[in-house]
């Protein structure tokens, strides 16, 4: 039997195949990676019955034309995105976000754009093929490491079904994408490094997104944050969220994708259960911070957690 796969007939932005991450790899300079909005990549897998952390197409801004050949898949589409199914008679019907559709041979997919949002998520029953490395099919574009030798989708390319034939189930959930009044952080390693001023200039004044913003980092914006020790420091280890202040006084958040070690001052890290919202703010988006202990962080992973499970328990 022929295998099935997706031809790529427009790429989109930034098309490429991510799953959970990468996990225990910083000490040789490999970052998580991984879906950038963790909770819909889940959504969009748990619809077409996948739980094995399996692989998704990520997408970003427009994403991919994408045309069945061979085969049968049920599929699902997550996050705020417009998109088209177009069938092999030319019939063109209106995607619907967070419900199962089939796709038949020489179906098409055609995901136009996010809605207000970064990120947007397409899972097929028993997931995409990749190339693992390190236990992930993540792509880190920077690092060139994953499936498709670490770069994004191009046209004309294939895309592989694991299985080619799936049955049918309609599947659906209400989720609304919903959005918070401010980015939570717990204080930096180098928050001493900043003065009073600078502290209440980074908590109490908002922040604007910038076109510098990929899955390595965002830079903001806005005021500046004053350095009253030194504006360089000795590289050292990094993590999702921190947010870094070079010498030019603006933040720089990092992201999935993000470098290992720097050298910068770090006023804050933002908390793990704030990230998933963070990530599809788009360029021009005002943004503000609040400060809170490390106890309060904790509680909140562990809400965002049990959130999420009774979410996905619901498909």
């Amino acid at each position: 039997m022929t295998k099935a796969y997706f031809e790529i007939l427009r790429s989109g932005i930034n098309t490429t195949l991510q799953d959970e991450g990468r996990l225990h790899q910083y000490h040789i300079g490999i970052s998580f990676s991984g879906a950038m909005d963790k909770r819909n990549y889940l959504i969009s897998n748990y619809l077409v019955g996948n739980k094995s952390n399996p692989a998704s197409i990520e997408f970003a801004y427009q994403g991919p034309l994408l045309k069945l050949k061979f085969g049968k898949v049920s599929a699902a589409i997550a996050g705020n995105v417009i998109f088209n199914i177009i069938r092999n008679n030319s019939t063109i019907e209106e995607g619907v976000c967070y419900q199962t559709f089939n796709l038949n041979p020489d179906d098409q997919v055609d995901i136009i754009s996010t809605s207000r949002s970064v990120y947007g998520y397409f899972s097929v029953q028993k997931g995409l093929m990749g190339d693992y490395f390190w236990g992930s099919c993540s792509v880190n574009t920077k690092a060139k490491i994953g499936s498709n030798e670490g770069e994004k989708f191009s046209i004309n390319q294939k895309i592989y079904l694991n299985q080619s034939e799936n049955k049918f189930n309609l599947k659906k959930i209400n989720y609304l994408n919903s959005k918070i009044e401010f980015i939570r952080v717990i204080k930096g390693t180098n928050f001493n490094y900043f003065s009073d001023l600078g502290h209440e200039t980074f908590f109490s004044n908002e922040f604007v997104v910038s076109k510098l913003t990929d899955r390595m980092g965002m830079r903001l914006e806005g005021p500046k944050i004053k350095n009253i020790v030194d504006t360089n420091i000795r590289s050292e280890g990094l993590v999702k969220g921190v947010v870094q202040v070079p010498a030019d006084g603006n933040p720089i958040i990092m992201l999935s994708d993000h470098g290992t070690i720097g050298g910068y001052p770090k006023i804050g890290v933002v908390i793990s259960a704030d990230y998933d919202k963070l990530v599809q703010l788009t360029p021009g988006t005002k943004i503000k911070f609040k400060s809170i202990e490390l106890s309060e962080a904790e509680n909140l992973f562990k809400i965002y957690n049990l959130e999420t499970q009774n979410i996905l328990n619901q498909i």
